[in-house]
């Protein structure tokens, strides 16, 4: 077991906060020796600027968490040398513009359809802000506002707002699945799959693959303890979702619930088909503890998908023990953060012109390996495993307009729900480095 410094690493890439508001904010360095002084005040606790938040326990819950992202362009703005800019992965210096079309992000997805602030070239910093209320995040942002005002311009910022019973706007409860990290405190469910070594989430550590650790970009202080981001603007269109589910409800049969959770792989409440395929409210009840405990395959195991479909979003995005191409079920696996925009989604008043979905972060220390495979090769793919041809994840995949479908296996033969078509639309990304404190205090020192 490697032991990490927790007070290296910024918290959220090791536990969820889990707090009901947060704001992100893009900037642009104009003045780099201040950009360099807002750093250091963010990880010197500077009394007039709130301090980066980082994984060390905490004996009561802060009203606030603070956390940086950089982008390529953003360490070149803070004056790190081209022989260090050089020594970061290939994907990260192109961007997630560049690499836009890799992940699916095509059609009404692509990066002429986002949000401005997330396709202009001088975006260099990601400032996430949580709080525990809305007062608290106002509050902090004023600090934060003040602190960068003569080194930094804003681009742009995304409020989020949990929903009720920390559901997402298709209605399901959100966040039950994050992988056990070896050598660091427990952060979410359990579960008894292959525990990830941290390698797989920071730089500087054995990784997932046997005898091979990711190459720390230069200069070491710069490097380790660091990982890297995917941040996403996903907006959900929950109207075409509830009219595909009643559609197919009727010319089936089935529930809508139980289509949905098909779909997904859990019914509404997070309870897991593979545990409980005929009702949300099995007897007796499944402790909320072991939501996140279960698999695919061996005793008690789903190999053929007759409870839980192969094709279901989350046995695609984590097939745990499923056999998958490479055997690499468990060599992919991602930390996802996120949190709900815009208002809840009002069944009586449909088509309201409310823009509503995720703000994502899916945090590895290979986007390539991790954010990247995940969604060329599972997502958008379907020839990984055995029983999916050349479908798409049916909640998240790049479905052509009412081109996708989804097979739901059965003993007497599979039931095809055709029709799929893109519920979840990209609004903006930016691919981020999430230094270490010490790579903070280096890049301060920069300037």
């Amino acid at each position: 077991m490697v032991a990490v410094e927790l007070a290296e690493v910024q918290g959220f890439i090791l536990r969820g906060y889990t707090m009901p508001v947060a704001r992100y904010f893009g900037l642009a360095v104009r003045e780099p020796k201040g950009a360099g002084a807002l750093l250091g005040a963010l990880v010197d606790s500077d009394p007039a600027v709130p301090s980066m938040t980082t994984a060390e326990p905490w004996a009561a819950k802060p009203e606030i968490c603070v956390n940086l992202g950089i982008t390529f362009t953003g360490l070149a703005a803070l004056g790190v040398s081209r022989a260090s800019l050089n020594s970061f992965p290939v994907e990260y210096r192109a961007g997630a513009v560049q690499r836009a079309v890799s992940v699916g992000d095509v059609g009404t997805s692509a990066p002429d359809q986002w949000l401005p602030w997330l396709v202009d070239p001088g975006l260099h910093l990601l400032l996430m802000l949580s709080a525990q209320s809305s007062d608290a995040l106002d509050a902090a942002t004023k600090r934060l506002e003040q602190a960068w005002s003569a080194s930094c311009v804003e681009l742009g910022r995304h409020d989020g707002a949990a929903l009720p019973d920390d559901t997402a706007h298709f209605g399901y409860r959100d966040g039950l699945s994050q992988p056990t990290i070896d050598g660091v405190p427990l952060a979410g469910l359990p579960d008894h799959l292959p525990r990830a070594p941290v390698g797989e989430f920071l730089l500087g550590y054995p990784s997932q693959f046997d005898q091979f650790s990711y190459p720390v970009p230069e200069p070491p202080e710069l490097g380790v303890n660091g990982s890297f981001a995917a941040f996403r603007v996903l907006e959900q269109d929950v109207d075409a979702f509830a009219e595909f589910v009643t559609q197919h409800a009727s010319a089936t049969g089935l529930s809508k619930e139980l289509i949905e959770a098909k779909l997904c792989g859990r019914w509404r409440n997070g309870t897991p088909l593979v545990l409980s395929s005929d009702t949300d409210t099995p007897e007796p009840p499944i402790p909320p503890e072991a939501l996140n405990d279960f698999d695919y395959t061996g005793e008690g195991g789903d190999e053929w998908g007759h409870r839980c479909p192969i094709g279901s979003h989350i046995r695609r995005m984590n097939p745990r023990g499923q056999r998958v191409a490479g055997d690499g079920g468990h060599l992919h696996r991602i930390i996802r953060r996120g949190i709900p925009y815009g208002p809840a989604h009002d069944p009586s008043r449909p088509r309201d012109g409310e823009a509503r979905g995720l703000l994502g972060l899916f945090i590895g220390v290979s986007l390539r390996d991790q954010f990247e495979f995940l969604m060329t090769q599972w997502a958008n793919d379907g020839i990984f495993t055995a029983g999916l041809g050349r479908t798409n994840d049916p909640l998240i995949g790049a479905q052509g307009n009412g081109a996708g479908s989804f097979s739901i296996p059965r003993p007497e033969g599979s039931l095809i729900l055709h029709g799929l078509t893109r519920f979840v639309t990209t609004r903006g990304g930016a691919y981020c480095f999430l230094p270490s404190i010490s790579a903070v205090r280096y890049l301060a020192a920069l300037a």
